[in-house]
């Protein structure tokens, strides 16, 4: 059985997890939003604390590890990536080189999107439903501010990265379904069977 990863790359509310849902609903592949792994852990631990880290990557690597060995089709994965940090860079080398010592075919998407766009997405139901802790919006929006202020969450326009198979879009005024679309399209991932 072939086996495909796609990593979905973007700052705060750009939607990865909502195109990730709608690319797993035109795939086989099944999607693991970032946020799975940290709702949890926040149920246990301060984000502060440092079982809070190791819970958070114990199940990622977990969830890595059986769908790389596993007899699956594949997984979508969205992530939050500071493009100037190399240690970013080479923890998303370490999910890629797993998948692809069981065969997979690996492909990056960064989505880039308004700010102002974004803000309204950061209010949209399905993001609040499966982020409790993004419910808060006024703590929420200031995250945004503040990370993308620390960080760097998208890539340069003709930036070099480090990725073989991989593809920017801007989403703006795109639609998650048309954005998994292009995506599928574009890699030429096989569509679900009806």
């Amino acid at each position: 059985m072939s086996k495909t990863l796609v990593i979905i790359l973007g700052p705060h509310a750009v939607g990865k997890m909502t195109v990730g849902q709608e690319l797993a609903k035109i795939t086989d592949l099944r999607l693991f939003h970032n946020h799975m792994s940290i709702e949890l852990a926040r149920k246990l631990f301060a984000h502060s604390e440092k079982e809070w880290s190791v819970l958070n990557e114990t199940i990622r690597r977990t969830v890595f590890e059986l769908f790389a060995e596993g007899d699956f089709p594949g997984l979508i994965f969205t992530y939050m990536c500071a493009f100037d940090m190399q240690s970013e860079f080479d923890y998303l080398q370490s999910i890629i080189d797993l998948f692809r010592s069981h065969g997979a075919d690996c492909y990056v998407v960064e989505l880039c999107a308004d700010f102002e766009e974004r803000l309204v997405r950061n209010r949209s139901e399905n993001r609040l439903l499966h982020k409790e802790s993004k419910r808060n919006l006024e703590w929420s929006e200031a995250e945004m501010r503040q990370t993308g202020e620390k960080y760097r969450l998208n890539s340069y326009d003709g930036e070099s990265l480090p990725f073989e198979n991989y593809l920017k879009i801007d989403n703006t005024a795109m639609s998650p379904e048309d954005t998994a679309e292009r995506i599928r399209n574009h890699f030429a991932i096989e569509r679900r069977k009806v």
